[in-house]
């Protein structure tokens, strides 16, 4: 079967019940930051605001709630424990932190989508890899390439080169794997927040790539027909690399990002990327200060096949 199109017209939310700061995944990831008090109410805000959104902007948004106990204070994150895959499959991640692997509802999604038309045809469970502390943690970990069945992965403690080699064989693939870190030296905790891949572009923070990657890793992209558009350390810190371009229900391009990363391009560059799709910009300061990802972490897109009859 067709590996399918980079971008879907339907992706799955999950409402956060227990949204809080989370310090054993925040141990690895250097975006997330504890608050002063209580955030469940603005992050419940936050969420509602990028849901609407996209309905606005035509995109097909399913919603999963999220249960109060027991507490899963990253919920709003699902693309981190799950993916799906044009021939029908969802793939179940191991995911580094004991309060996120409660996040993995199979039960409650697989009702969801086959309420909603989708096909499911295979679930792939890699989980048992937690067992070895081998994580894989999704769309996070890893950037796909759909059409070439090609992906792209910074290696972390939430990445790791022995799941990605059992993704690779269960789905056809090919991983290109390097090593990325911040200014500050510290391995950038997932993939997503210095990459994205669109149809015809990425978003990339060159600087943040070990130098010894970065040759092969920009002529990979560019093989795969995408202009770059390179941004630096501070914009990557304002999650401009953390946007997602999906498909309204007309087929046409829309690209979703939080109005923090929008501000973070500079003119030029976001007039390249008007030039590949619809902007769809959202407030979420709550959800990126203490959870510490942005609108695609958000974000799990749907590429299964839908039923027929």
């Amino acid at each position: 079967m067709s590996p399918g199109n980079q971008t879907s017209n339907a992706v799955l939310l999950v409402r956060p019940a227990a949204f809080g700061f989370h310090p054993e995944a925040a141990s690895s990831n250097a975006f997330a930051s504890a608050p002063d008090g209580e955030v469940q109410s603005q992050a419940m805000a936050e969420f509602d605001a990028l849901a609407r959104r996209l309905s606005q902007a035509r995109v097909n948004t399913l919603i999963l709630d999220d249960s109060a106990e027991p507490a899963k204070p990253d919920a709003v994150f699902p693309n981190n424990w799950v993916s799906f895959h044009s021939d029908g499959t969802i793939i179940l991640y191991p995911m580094a932190t004991a309060a996120r692997r409660l996040e993995r509802d199979i039960d409650g999604l697989t009702a969801l989508l086959k309420s909603s038309g989708f096909d499911v045809r295979r679930i792939l469970d890699l989980s048992a890899h937690e067992d070895r502390e081998r994580f894989l943690e999704g769309t996070g970990s890893l950037i796909l390439d759909r059409p070439r069945r090609q992906a792209y992965a910074s290696i972390s403690i939430r990445t790791d080169r022995d799941v990605i080699a059992e993704f690779d064989e269960q789905l056809d693939y090919s991983t290109l794997v390097f090593e990325a870190a911040d200014a500050a030296g510290q391995p950038i905790y997932h993939t997503n927040v210095l990459f994205s891949l669109g149809t015809h572009f990425a978003v990339l923070c060159t600087e943040a790539v070990a130098p010894a990657a970065r040759a092969a890793l920009i002529a990979e992209i560019e093989a795969g027909g995408r202009a770059i558009i390179e941004v630096d350390y501070g914009q990557m810190a304002r999650f401009a690399c953390n946007l997602i371009e999906l498909r309204n229900r007309t087929g046409d391009p829309v690209i979703a990002l939080s109005s923090a990363a929008l501000a973070a391009f500079t003119p030029e560059q976001r007039r390249a990327l008007e030039g590949f799709g619809e902007l769809v910009d959202v407030a979420i300061p709550t959800i990126e200060a203490v959870g510490g990802g942005s609108v695609r972490c958000m974000i799990a897109d749907i590429h299964l096949p839908r039923r027929f009859g």
